[in-house]
């Protein structure tokens, strides 16, 4: 649940600009094709841990806002499908459900699917519990 009407909720996250304050490890975004924002459109993401460097491409599979957008993540090994779902809530709030299917593209990605499925939820929640933190109280990790 997030303590903010759906209108504020959507507009904060259709904005790549945005992405930065709640994604951890993000250090540039680059748009690929389509119209930003919209069905079809490709973005590069890079990100940074540590010494590691990652680059996921986005695609957007879905996009009808204010109740729904659905992207697909693409990087080396694995794919996320990833479906987001909002809500108002009588209050006045925002439920937002996010499902996410991870599929492996290698085989060492599938290993290590099946031996550490809680560690790609963890990274799904920590995302969710920072866009929460972003929206309700401005709280940036780009900060941190």
């Amino acid at each position: 649940m997030i303590k903010k009407p759906i209108a504020e909720v959507i507009k904060k996250m259709n904005s790549a600009e945005n992405m930065k304050h709640w994604q951890e490890g993000l250090v540039s975004t680059e748009h690929i094709s389509g119209i930003p924002g919209e069905f079809g459109a490709k973005m590069k993401l890079n990100y940074s841990f540590g010494k590691r460097k990652m680059e996921i491409t986005e695609t957007i599979t879905k996009q009808d806002f204010p109740q729904e957008f659905h992207a697909t993540y693409t990087t080396k090994g694995v794919r996320n499908i990833q479906e987001n779902y909002f809500e108002s809530t009588k209050e006045g709030y925002t439920k937002w459900i996010a499902n996410n299917e991870f599929q492996p593209t290698t085989f060492v990605m599938s290993a290590m699917l099946f031996l550490m499925p809680r560690a790609f939820k963890k990274q799904t929640k920590t995302y969710m519990t920072n866009f929460k933190n972003f929206v309700e109280q401005g709280t940036s990790v780009s900060n941190a």
